[in-house]
């Protein structure tokens, strides 16, 4: 499979390659033609560019390349819609395949073990940071969403959280921290880098009328 170079060089194409993979096929369509800006991401066609919504996608790794150009290729409506506008890649440590996919995208890679995702917030373009495990795919409508989301003018202060299916073990957890009022950041999330660089208290993210769903290949 040839992932294009989806960050970076507008109007440009790419050959770069990242490792064939049996399940990820090939026609990944050519996001270069995103960089016009347009709202179209298969959400519909709103026509206008989404300027002040642009985001940054950081996409933490923890199952292999394979896993990760998955989530980049999910990202490809987004990216073609003009919304994310760029991605980290976050690390545990160096890994060159991961790097080899990293680069062809047009990513930023960060190596980095503990608070991967305030690390990412350092190095991010943007304000606002879909935070992603590699392997996640945002669902259906996804896109509208954000962009609703984001075209209320929400305060640095809120954040967002996409539905995910959950097992009975993660449900309880995540009611427990609710009740000890303790605040982490989550694959699924879009929140404000300053809430992240600064590792300050946050409410609790406001539940988005979307969802993000694993790839079955990456549990």
């Amino acid at each position: 499979m040839c992932l294009p170079r989806l960050f970076g060089i507008c109007g440009e194409e790419s050959a770069a390659a990242i490792p064939n993979h049996p399940r990820l096929g090939s026609g990944i369509p050519n996001w270069q033609r995103g960089c016009s800006a347009r709202r179209d991401g298969g959400d519909g066609a709103f026509g206008k560019p989404y300027a002040l919504s642009m985001i940054t996608a950081l996409i933490r790794t923890r199952h292999g390349p394979e896993a990760l150009a998955v989530t980049l290729s999910a990202l490809v409506p987004a990216v073609t819609a003009g919304l994310v506008g760029d991605a980290v890649v976050l690390a545990e440590e160096q890994d060159e395949a991961i790097a080899q996919v990293a680069e062809a995208a047009g990513a930023v890679l960060v190596v980095a073990q503990g608070d991967s995702w305030a690390e990412g917030a350092r190095v991010a373009r943007r304000d606002w940071l879909l935070c992603l495990d590699a392997g996640d795919v945002p669902q259906e409508g996804w896109i509208r969403v954000l962009d609703r989301f984001l075209g209320a003018g929400p305060p640095s202060s809120e954040s967002g959280r996409f539905r995910r299916p959950q097992g009975v073990a993660h449900a309880l957890l995540r009611a427990l921290s609710t009740v000890l009022r303790r605040r982490t950041v989550q694959a699924g999330d879009l929140i404000h880098r300053s809430l992240l660089a600064e590792g300050v208290r946050f409410p609790a993210p406001v539940s988005l009328p979307a969802s993000v769903e694993r790839d079955p290949a990456f549990g």
